[in-house]
């Protein structure tokens, strides 16, 4: 199911590391994208559970980064021909990867309910050392990504905890 899915993580991983950039060099560049892609993963996989759904996803299309783009305050530009990849972004995905990597308990709960889903594919999104919260630490910044997080939060809760009250 994930070679289904790999435009929508692909493209929304990319859409993350391009708004919320590594400070640093090409090694921090590399652990982001790691980190984002993990993140991306695991939240598309819980978005999109079954065959039928990412199938689904793949004849209809994700949706586009144009609301994140506004929400982030990002200039898109005119959508040229290099940016094709950003109709394969996936709103709901990117909110709920940057809950996961803003909060490392979420992330855990997220990946156990992947069922046979190891840890150690999801190590450095789960559990980052020091190197990686560093070279993430504008996509794991709570408030910083505050924005995209809140877009779609209260779906990813409640589709790690059916049974939770919402409190408002």
């Amino acid at each position: 199911m994930q070679a289904d899915l790999s435009p929508v993580i692909a493209a929304t991983a990319q859409w993350l590391t391009c708004s919320f950039p590594a400070p640093g060099g090409a090694l921090a560049a590399a652990l982001c994208e790691v980190q984002a892609r993990q993140a991306v993963t695991v939240a598309a996989r819980l978005r999109y559970p079954t065959e039928m759904d990412a199938a689904l996803v793949g004849l209809a299309g994700p949706g586009g980064s144009g609301r994140l783009d506004w929400v982030t305050g990002a200039d898109a530009g005119e959508g040229g021909e290099g940016e094709a990849w950003r109709t394969w972004v996936d709103e709901v995905v990117a909110s709920w990867a940057v809950c996961l990597l803003a909060d490392a308990r979420l992330a855990a709960v997220a990946v156990a309910a992947l069922g046979g889903e190891g840890r150690v594919e999801f190590r450095r999104l789960v559990a980052p050392d020091e190197a990686d919260r560093g070279a993430a630490v504008l996509l794991r910044h709570p408030d910083l990504v505050a924005p995209v997080a809140g877009l779609h939060q209260s779906a990813l809760l409640g589709r790690l905890d059916p049974d939770a009250t919402l409190v408002m």
